[in-house]
């Protein structure tokens, strides 16, 4: 089973200050965690992949109907600080174990250490439907 465990950050009422406000030394224990995380997935042969996102204001939104030239915006941007940070897919045996790692990673170190607690989005990726049925 694979499951998307998307990492969001700055959510309202967490406690967490925005990571651009964090020392060095805090970013580099952070990642650090992320680093190591990932490589006992690996290991595990859980991992298929985790990668970090670029911010917000370097999204773009595409729409098309598929004949005229797509529409690229830059916009909206939410009004709050919450974005999502980055994600990690994981092929595990079940739901739990999904929600076991979330969980680590919604533990992962902030300022001085403490724990981020920030949510960690648990959802399954589902396959494409039998084209045949």
């Amino acid at each position: 089973m694979r499951f998307m465990l998307l990492q969001n950050y700055g959510e309202v009422g967490s406690g967490c200050v925005p990571m651009n406000e964090w020392t060095p030394g805090d970013i580099r224990a952070h990642v650090d965690f992320q680093h190591e995380l990932n490589a006992e997935l690996l290991g595990s042969g859980e991992l298929v992949d985790a990668q970090g996102l670029a911010g917000p204001d370097q999204a773009r939104f595409v729409v098309s109907d598929g004949s005229s030239a797509p529409v690229i915006t830059d916009g909206p941007f939410p009004e709050s600080k919450e974005l999502l940070a980055g994600y990690r897919l994981v092929d595990v045996d079940s739901l739990d174990r999904a929600l076991e790692i979330a969980a680590r990673s919604s533990a992962a170190p902030g300022p001085e250490g403490v724990p981020i607690q920030q949510p960690i989005e648990v959802r399954e990726v589902l396959s494409a439907p039998d084209p045949e049925v």
